[in-house]
Order: structure tokens, then C-alpha cells, then sequence
């Protein structure tokens, strides 16, 4: 669901020469360079001063340092950078490995991104630079001088503690190197000012509506960029000397977790004292019985929402670990718990071979699984079901070129609402759906050329990270000093998981909305790629200077309407006005934060917000402004809700996370909109974890939309709710009694459902077609459900079946599914269309740039043939005919078909042994081709566009080609008939063949239909190569024109249709020559086109002509 946007930036250090006074290195706690040795410190350098005896962390004696280090003092109540704030301490300037104090071009080794999200660090050999985010400037630079690097190494990777209080260098020498980061909220750097703003140029910043208008400093500032740039300021904390060896580490809340080598153990360093005083604890690897021995722990990660960590060992096993507190232990174990026992864990991933090592690994909160990058460059995933250890695998991403192509893997990661798996290779990187589906990759860019443009990017990446909740990624060359800021697109589903998002396509940027409006275009403009289709809207840079990210998205289901939420308020836009409405007051905006989502009923939105620890659902109306004595209605909500949806014509559909689900309606009062909560349904006891919710509807009976009283709904739902990945479908019931709910998990590995039921129709009056097909449509597929398992689409035509299996009295097995598979990432089903609508984003390279960028592009499929092929297995004809004939109107309908008929022979043609003629589907597909008027143009289509070998096996089950030639002749169609007289020369059947040319002639010169009759002339023509076989039929065309028509043909017309030269052959109107097909059916079994069906089941703009032609 995510897609690259555009073209990235690029950020990186400058090397300009500072004034010397401002030239600050740091030597990481050694003397100056001019101090004499004599006045330094024997001390070793140890996690604090009272730990200073000649043991190291395990406890074991330590390598005497050379130089010796002085203890650094701890730095005590460190605050979070995000809520505390430091005095601002100056390094020492001391001389540095270069002569100018300023490193020359390095390539960065390592990236790390705070929790927050509001500032990055990045390391190189010898310097560290921190970031901020929005802007993106540099805050400080750290250099390390000669001194430190000769004596503790050079820099090899970064840890940044979660809330970016304390950066972590690892070094070569096997030393961590601690510094502090202190911000001061209210200190801005680079900040802008205008003295004479209060003018003119106040005025037109008013007008314009930018950001500026009422602070000027702002004027320059773009989103997320409102807080300006914050003045921080780094300091040396301290030098932690591990002599076991660094083979890995980590940087928690409480502590910095490392992995030692000789011995293998894992030591747990707390930041600050714990209430006895203690601040290390150490577990060797040989004493946890769940590790393999004699390994150690190559690398780690840990998880916050999910509480678990990951490691992988040198054998190539992945583990999931806890950190034991004594409370776990002793809930774990009947015995007293052990103190030196510090983590738990299970081993999920065990290699079959080296090709299956683990390397990399990333967990998944949002869908509970846990990825592992092998060392083939395929990701294994694992659904993380609970804790003890039941950790089952999920599915495999696969890549997406050779081996070779991509290189070795370097590192994966999941954006924030785990839609969406990153992985980077040592020659490009690629993107994945959650179950696995591709979006997009690098891997076909041309690489020399990238190269030139100096587009490391593309050709390689060594680490990434996400922020804006998605909506960028920052990405880190292989061997580049620069850091790429790539945007991302993402479905709006991601953040608003509602009916509208999902039946109209919605792509939400870092600073636009962009709304696919084919839906109510005539057939052959919707699946046309023409980029009109998509209509952009920037949001309001007022309201993005402040609030950015843009966190929720939420379109009309009619398309008129979208409305977005950032960090705080919300903004709505009409596309039919293209005009936005934001608060005014700054105050009002800010009071709120939508938490629950956002939808339409009508004109008016729904959102579902948090004011002052308080929950409301309020209701805006678009053409009212944003403003609080502009609410049409709030309605006070006890618990946070959870997600919102409406459902049917009124009614709106509100989960919480008390594990309740509301109903409400809404209602008319005095001209006004307000809600009226008429019932809701505990759900204690069956969902385990409301927060894990994403999806929900539900399935009202037809009696009780028609008949039954609103407020009996909830004791008549059939609810279905998507719970990380599994779709759950709960089946009321009355038992003594009381009313319970029949569960059942009836689809995995979901990444989003469509139930039919829930989609309005709406369908403009200048349609060129009546509403036949809406409404037939709504009464065979208003039942079905469509689900998304990150391979295909796959489709239940009608959800009764699937309810009436769901029962506590007698447990059956789900109806089969209909597969729709497709090879694009699909987000909507237009099924007035019989379409299914997705995105591709293509990497545009071009010689007369110097860089590369990203574009979309609109795919199409066409689901019809999908649905009646599976209806005609299934020995179901009559439904089969009622489908076929709703969608008869499309101005495609025929292009089906023929799909339909091409794929169901080419299967048969393959089938080995082939299926007896009771068993075949072909003979089927025939019987409901025959239906339509376009059967006999389908069946010369199809004969056309395979091979040779094929037709035997067509025509076992179908007339004479003599017959089809005659009704086609009956019907007028002149052309059709030409296919035909193909089909009786392939056939071998010469004297029919000559003998019908002649009549198909005579009746073309009747018409006057020229360019068949050149066609026909170099067919007869390519019959017999001395040219009498074409002069015979013209004289007798000739005279049965003269016999038939009473001279009413004119002279000369004989004389018009001269005999060609050899070799010159004219093609048919839709790209066949009569005569060249001739040949090849003499000469050779090949196809009789050239022309490719591979791709039939996509409709794209390159065959709108094909389709006009049918």
C-alpha cells in the first residue's frame, strides 16, 4: 500500500573551513594533545567511578588501557530530550587528525532515528552529525580528535536511546562512547526575521493564506517545520570498555544491552542506578538452556509496543526474547525465581542450510509477526501468536530479481503502521505489502546511469529508516557522506480503514491528496492511464506547518468530499470547488486530537476526537466553517474509540476500547444532523485486545433491512471484524435465552476486506446507459466479500453460504473462494465496471536529467472472466448467464469473453491426459458464448490469437467452420465471415474455401466495402501463387454481381481489384493479412498472429482501440 513518490533530496555536510573559534573536538574524556603524560590518569575507564577495581562488567579481570582514560563523572536525571531540557555545555577544542578541524567526505556507517521521530544521527569514521527531522538541518557535529580515534578506534556503528537523551558509538577497539543531548525548547537556531512586516507584505500574506501571515518568522517554513530548529547542544558522557569483545548491542528505555564475544554472555548496563545502587547485570549464553552452545549473539533488536526482542545467533537461528523482571518469574515458576536469570526465550527460525541463515530481522507490532532476512535475500515471516514460543510460519517474500542482481541483503525495516516491509540490498532495494505482495523496486534502473548522476540510492543501500509515520524514508548509500530523503504515497486505508477509503482509490503524500476520479467516466476512460484520472489537492500549508504528519484520510462514498487529521484538528476539502477549510483560530485546532478516525455521512464529517482526556464524536458540516460554535452535534463517548464506519444508508457503526460496539443513527431534528445511540454489543470475552482491531462491519439479514426495527439491528448482525491479520466472522445466536456470538477466524493473512453490502451506489444521470447494470449488479454481487491475502484477490459471490456454516449446532466447511489473481497491488473493485483498480510506480530514467523519479501508473483487471470461469467448474450455467448478461453493456463485455474462452482452452490444450468431454469446461464456456450476439466474432477472436494446435480442440465442440461462416454471412458481418474462410483453409478445405471467397467477395463489392475486398484479394491471391485462382473470382464475383444487383454494380469495379505482386501483402483492419495468414497455415503449424494474449485479463489504454473494434 505504500508507493515511492517523485524524486528524492539529498542532504549532506559541508566541508567549509569554520573560524577556529568555533572549531570544537571532542577527545571523548583523554587529555589535550599539549597535556603532559605525566599528569594522566592510571584509572581505567569503567561504567561509573565506584565500579573502578580491576574487574570489567562479567566480572572478569581487564586489559590495562594504554593510553590510560580518566573517569567521566555519570551525568545525573538525564531528561528526555523530547520533554527535559540541559544546560548547554562546550567541548573543548584540542587539535583533530586534520589540519583544518573538519573532516573531508566519509561515507556514513550508520543510521538511527528517535522514537519521536523528530531528530536522526548519523556516524562516520571519525564524526558524528545530528539532524532534525523537519526542518532537515544539522543541529551538531561531533569530531573525534587524534587522540580518541588512536586510542579508542574509529566509529563502526550508532545507538541512539529511544527517547534521544544518550547517543552510543561502538568503535573497533571495543569501546562504547557515551554522549549526552540536551535541548532547550524555547532556543531556536535559524531563525528568520522580517522588521517591516506589519505593511503591505503582511497584507498579501494574509490574502495569499500561506504560512507567515501572522508570524512572519514562519513565512519560510514548510511542513512539520512550525517549531523552527531547536538549539541543542552535545556533550561527553563516558567510555565503557567491554575486554569480552562487542558483537553486538543494543539501546534500551532502562539500559544498553551488549553482547559479548569471549565469554559469550549478554550484559544489561542501566542508565542510571537502580534503587539498590546496582547498574550492571550480566547472563552467560551457556546458562540459558534455550540457546544452542557455543554460539554468540551476532545481532538485536527489540520492540516497544510488542515487548520483545530478537536475536540471532553465528548459526544462523533467530530467537524471540523477554527481559525477565522478578514478577514474570515467579508467575513463570512455581520455585523461587533466580536473579541471574535475565531473559527468556524461544528459537523460531532454524536453517535448513547457509543459504537459510538469518541476518536481519525486524518486528511487526501492528500484525504480530516477526521478519527474518536470510542470506539468499529472501525474508521468512513469522506470526508471533503469544509469548510461549508459538511463533509458526507466516509466508516469504521473495525477490524480486536474481540473486546476483540484488546483492546481499543489508537491512529491513516495517514502516510505523506495518503495511509496508523495506529491504535493502548491497545493488538496490525493494518494497513489499505485509503478506507479501510487490510494490516496487530498484532492480530494473539502468545502474551505469544512476552511477553518473551519482544516484547511490538506487544502486545500493546500506541503511533505512521511516518517519513521518510513513510518509518518508531515509535511506543511506552504501558507500555515500549523504543521507536521501525518498516520499512515500500510501492508500489512505492505512490510516482511516473505512468502506469509502477502500471502494474509492485515495493516496495520501507528505503533502497532498491525491483522488482517482474514473469511477463515474464512461467504461473505456476508467481504465484508461491517462494521469487526468487523478485529481491532486495540496493541503493547506497552514495547517501542515504545525500539525504534519497527516495521520488520517477519509474520502465521501460518493467522491466529492475528503478531510484530513493531522498531530492535532482537521482540515475538509470539496472536489468540486477545490477549495480547503481549516480553522481559524489556532486555539480551537489545537484543543483536539482525532483518535477513532474519520467519515462522511452526506455532506457532513464525522470525527471521532480526544479533548482533554475526553472522547467525542462531533459532527462538521462542509459548507459551515471549521469553528466550535460550528458543531452541528457532539456526542460524549465513555472509552477511546477504537475506529468508526458507517454502514447501510444512517447508520454509523462506533468500537471502542471497552469492548463495546455502538450503534447509532442519524437523524433529522429541526434541520439539524445529530446521532441517536440505539443499542450496542459486548464483545468481553471474545476479543481478546480491542487495539488490535482494524476493520469492521457488519451483515444485516434482508428482513430486517427491509422490516425490522432499527434497534433490534445489533441482535441480528453478523459482525465481521479483521483482527491483525485474520478476518473473524461472529454469528449471532440465542441460547437459553440469551444471546451469544458463533466465532470463527474464516480467512488469514488478510490485508483488507470489501463486503459488498456496504458499498452505495451512485451513478450520475447522464450515464450513456440505463442503471440496469447497477441495479442487477446490486442484486447478484450486493452479497459478496471480497478479501486481499497479499497474493490474489479472492471472492465469496455470495456471503449467505459462508454464514449459514458458521453455527453452533453443526460445524461445516467453508465454501471454496473464488481466486482473482493479478500482478498488481489491488485497491478497489468497481463492480458496475466489472473491475478491479490498482496503482504501479514506475522509476522514469531519462538522459536529458540528471536525476531519476518516480510516477504512477493506473492498472486494470477485469474480474468477470474470473467469476464465470468458476461458476462454469462448478456446474453452475444459469448463474453463470445472469452475471454474463448484467455487465452485457460494457463496451468490453466481448473482450471478456474472449479472455474468458482464450484462458479456459489454452488449459484444455495443455492438459495431459485431456479432460473427457463431460468434464470439460470448454464445451461450457461455449454453451454461454452462444447467448450473446457477439459469439461468433468471440470464437474467430479467439481462433486468431492462439495457436494452430489449438484449434483442433475448439473446433471439436463448436458447428462447421462452413455453418459459422454462413451465419455469419446471414448477419451481415463481412468481417467475421473473413475469419472464418481462414478457418476453412487451415482446415485443408480448398475448393470451400475458393468457393466461399468468391461469395464473400461478390457481397463486399456489393457494399462497397473496399478494404475487404483488397483483403480478400491477396488471400485468394496467396492460394495460388500464378494469380488464376484470384482472376477466376473476380470474373465470377463479376457475374453474380451483374446477375444479382442488375448492373447495379459500376463499371470499371473489376478493373479496380488488379491482381498484387508477389509479396506484397496489406494487413487487416485489426492487424491480420488474409493472405500472410494463408501462408503460414500452408506453410507452417505457427501462430497464425503474432500478437501475444498473455496479458488479456488487463485492461490498459493500449487496448482501448481493440475494444472500440469489438
Amino acid at each position: 500500500m505504500y508507493w515511492p513518490l517523485g524524486t528524492p533530496r539529498i542532504y549532506a555536510v559541508s566541508n567549509v573551513r569554520l573560524p577556529s573559534s568555533r572549531q570544537h573536538l571532542s577527545s571523548d574524556g583523554l587529555a589535550p594533545a599539549d597535556h603532559h603524560p605525566g599528569e594522566q590518569s592510571e584509572r581505567p575507564s569503567l561504567l561509573s567511578p565506584t565500579s573502578a577495581a580491576g574487574v570489567d562488567l562479567l566480572g572478569l579481570p581487564t586489559t590495562p588501557l594504554s593510553p590510560t582514560t580518566p573517569v567521566t563523572p555519570l551525568t545525573p536525571a538525564i531528561k528526555s530530550v523530547e520533554y527535559g531540557d540541559h544546560e548547554e555545555s562546550t567541548a573543548g577544542s584540542s587539535p583533530g587528525p586534520y589540519p583544518d578541524g573538519v573532516p573531508p567526505r566519509e561515507p556514513i556507517l550508520a543510521l538511527q532515528v528517535a522514537r519521536a521521530g523528530h531528530i536522526f544521527a548519523v556516524i562516520t569514521a571519525t564524526s558524528m552529525t545530528i539532524w532534525q527531522t523537519k526542518p532537515t538541518v544539522v543541529l551538531a557535529v561531533v569530531v573525534r580528535s587524534e587522540a580518541s580515534l588512536k586510542s579508542y578506534g574509529a566509529n563502526i556503528n550508532l545507538l541512539l536511546r529511544p527517547d534521544s537523551a544518550i547517543l552510543v558509538v561502538h568503535t573497533t577497539l571495543g569501546y562504547l562512547i557515551t554522549y549526552s543531548l540536551a535541548t532547550d525548547a524555547k532556543s531556536q537556531v535559524y531563525k528568520p526575521h522580517f522588521a517591516s512586516h506589519t505593511n503591505v507584505q503582511r497584507r498579501r500574506q494574509s490574502y495569499v493564506g500561506g504560512p507567515g501571515h501572522n508570524a512572519p518568522d514562519q513565512i519560510l517554513w514548510g511542513p512539520g517545520e512550525g517549531s523552527g530548529v531547536r538549539d541543542v547542544s552535545v556533550r561527553f558522557r563516558m567510555v565503557i570498555k567491554v575486554d569480552a569483545g562487542i558483537e553486538s548491542a543494543l539501546a534500551l528505555d532502562d539500559e544498553l544491552v551488549v553482547a559479548t564475544r569471549k565469554p559469550a554472555a549478554v550484559q544489561c548496563i542501566r542508565w542510571t542506578p537502580d534503587s539498590s545502587g546496582n547498574q550492571t547485570s550480566t547472563e552467560l549464553l551457556s546458562r540459558m538452556t534455550w540457546v544452542d552452545k557455543k554460539v554468540t549473539v551476532k545481532e538485536m533488536t527489540h520492540d516497544r509496543p510488542m515487548n520483545l526482542s530478537t536475536w540471532i545467533t553465528s548459526d544462523g537461528k533467530a530467537y524471540a526474547v523477554q527481559r525477565l523482571t522478578g514478577t514474570q518469574q515467579d508467575q513463570d515458576h512455581a520455585e523461587p525465581s533466580d536473579p541471574k536469570k535475565l531473559f527468556k526465550g524461544y528459537c523460531f527460525h532454524t536453517p535448513q542450510d547457509d543459504h537459510h541463515h538469518a541476518k536481519k530481522c525486524v518486528i511487526n507490532a501492528r500484525f504480530s509477526l516477526i521478519a527474518v532476512g536470510c542470506a539468499d535475500g529472501s525474508i521468512r515471516v513469522y506470526s508471533a501468536r503469544d509469548y510461549s514460543g508459538n511463533i509458526p510460519p507466516s509466508h516469504v517474500h521473495h525477490l524480486p530479481a536474481s540473486r546476483s542482481t540484488c546483492g546481499e541483503l543489508t537491512t529491513i525495516s516495517y514502516s510505523a503502521d506495518g503495511y509496508c516491509l523495506f529491504a535493502g540490498f548491497e545493488k538496490g532495494w525493494a518494497t513489499w505489502s505485509v503478506y507479501g505482495k510487490p510494490l516496487s523496486n530498484s532492480f530494473g534502473a539502468n545502474r551505469p546511469l544512476a552511477s553518473t548522476n551519482g544516484e547511490e540510492w538506487i544502486n545500493g543501500v546500506k541503511s533505512v529508516s521511516w518517519i513521518g509515520g510513513g510518509s518518508e524514508l531515509l535511506l543511506v548509500g552504501r558507500s555515500s557522506e549523504a543521507v536521501w530523503t525518498l516520499e512515500m504515497a500510501r492508500s489512505a486505508v492505512t490510516g482511516c480503514y473505512s468502506s469509502a477509503n477502500i471502494f474509492r482509490t485515495v493516496l495520501q503524500s507528505t503533502s497532498s491528496v491525491l483522488i482517482y476520479r474514473g469511477y463515474d467516466l464512461p467504461d473505456l476512460t476508467t481504465i484508461s492511464a491517462e494521469p487526468s484520472l487523478w485529481h491532486t489537492a495540496n493541503i493547506p500549508a497552514t495547517y501542515l506547518l504545525n500539525q504534519w504528519p497527516i495521520r488520517c484520510t477519509a474520502v465521501s462514498s460518493d467522491g466529492r468530499y475528503v478531510a484530513v487529521a493531522g498531530r492535532r484538528g482537521l482540515a475538509h476539502y470539496s472536489i468540486n470547488s477545490g477549495r480547503w477549510k481549516t480553522f481559524a483560530n489556532d486555539v480551537m485546532e489545537n484543543e483536539f486530537q482525532v483518535r477513532g478516525g474519520l467519515c462522511w455521512y452526506q455532506n457532513i464529517l464525522v470525527a471521532s476526537v480526544e479533548v482533554n482526556r475526553s472522547f467525542e464524536l462531533r459532527l462538521y458540516s462542509r459548507e459551515a466553517a471549521l469553528d466550535n460554535a460550528s458543531i452541528l452535534y457532539t456526542q460524549e463517548m465513555q472509552a477511546p474509540v477504537v475506529l468508526i464506519t458507517p454502514s447501510g444508508e444512517d447508520s454509523l457503526l462506533v468500537y471502542t476500547y471497552d469492548n463495546l460496539l455502538h450503534h447509532f443513527l442519524f437523524t433529522t431534528v429541526s434541520g439539524s444532523t445529530k446521532l441517536v445511540h440505539v443499542g450496542h454489543i459486548a464483545f468481553h470475552g471474545i476479543v481478546r485486545s480491542p487495539a488490535r482491531v482494524r476493520g469492521m462491519s457488519w451483515i444485516l439479514p434482508e428482513s430486517q433491512l427491509l422490516e425490522g426495527d432499527p434497534a433490534q439491528d445489533v441482535a441480528h448482525a453478523s459482525v465481521l471484524f479483521l483482527v491483525d491479520g485474520k478476518l473473524v466472522l461472529l454469528r449471532p445466536s440465542v441460547q437459553d435465552g440469551q444471546l451469544k456470538y458463533d466465532m470463527r477466524v474464516i480467512v488469514h493473512n488478510v490485508e483488507y476486506y470489501i463486503s459488498m453490502k456496504d458499498q452505495p451506489f451512485h451513478g450520475p444521470a447522464s450515464r450513456p446507459r440505463s442503471q440496469a447494470i447497477s441495479q442487477t449488479t446490486e442484486e447478484t454481487l450486493r452479497n459478496s466479500l471480497w478479501i486481499f491475502d497479499g497474493t490474489e484477490l479472492k471472492v465469496w459471490a455470495d456471503i449467505e453460504p459462508v454464514l449459514q456454516a458458521i453455527s453452533a449446532e453443526v460445524t461445516r466447511e467453508l465454501p471454496p473462494m473464488i481466486p482473482i489473481p493479478v500482478d498488481f497491488y489491488p485497491l478497489s473493485t468497481l463492480l458496475g465496471k466489472a473491475v478491479i483498480l490498482g496503482v504501479e510506480s514506475d522509476l522514469i530514467q531519462r538522459r536529458d536529467v540528471s536525476f531519476s523519479f518516480f510516477r504512477f501508473s493506473i492498472r486494470t483487471h477485469l474480474f468477470l472472466p474470473d467469476i464465470l470461469r468458476s461458476y462454469l467448474n462448478q456446474h453452475r450455467p444459469v448463474e453463470a448467464l445472469k452475471l454474463a448478461q448484467q455487465y452485457e453493456d460494457l463496451e468490453y463485455f466481448a473482450h471478456g469473453l474472449e479472455v474468458l474462452l482464450h484462458h479456459v482452452l489454452d488449459e484444455e490444450v495443455d492438459a495431459n491426459p485431456p479432460p473427457p468431454p463431460e468434464k470439460a469446461v470448454l464445451p461450457r464456456v461455449l454453451s454461454l458464448l452462444s447467448s450473446f450476439r457477439q459469439y461468433l466474432d468471440i470464437v474467430v477472436r479467439c481462433t486468431r490469437k492462439t495457436e494452430l494446435r489449438s484449434w483442433r480442440t475448439l473446433f471439436a465442440y463448436l458447428p462447421p467452420p462452413q455453418e459459422l461462416f454462413e451465419e455469419s454471412l446471414q448477419r451481415g458481418s463481412l468481417k467475421t465471415a473473413g475469419g472464418y474462410l481462414l478457418v476453412l483453409h487451415t482446415f485443408d478445405e480448398m475448393a470451400t474455401a475458393s468457393e466461399q471467397g468468391v461469395r464473400l467477395l461478390s457481397r463486399a463489392m456489393q457494399e462497397e466495402d473496399w478494404e475487404l475486398c483488397k483483403e480478400l484479394a491477396r488471400f485468394l491471391a496467396a492460394l495460388d501463387e500464378t494469380g488464376e485462382t484470384l482472376r477466376e473470382a473476380m470474373e465470377l464475383a463479376n457475374i453474380r454481381i451483374r446477375q444479382g444487383d442488375d448492373g447495379a454494380a459500376t463499371d470499371g469495379t473489376t478493373s479496380r481489384l488488379m491482381v498484387p505482386h508477389r509479396g506484397v501483402i496489406m494487413p487487416l483492419s485489426d492487424g491480420t493479412t488474409l493472405g500472410d495468414a494463408s501462408r503460414r497455415g500452408i506453410n507452417s503449424d505457427s501462430e497464425v498472429e503474432t500478437r501475444s494474449t498473455s496479458d488479456t485479463g488487463s485492461v490498459t489504454s493500449g487496448s482501448r482501440s481493440e475494444a472500440k473494434d469489438d
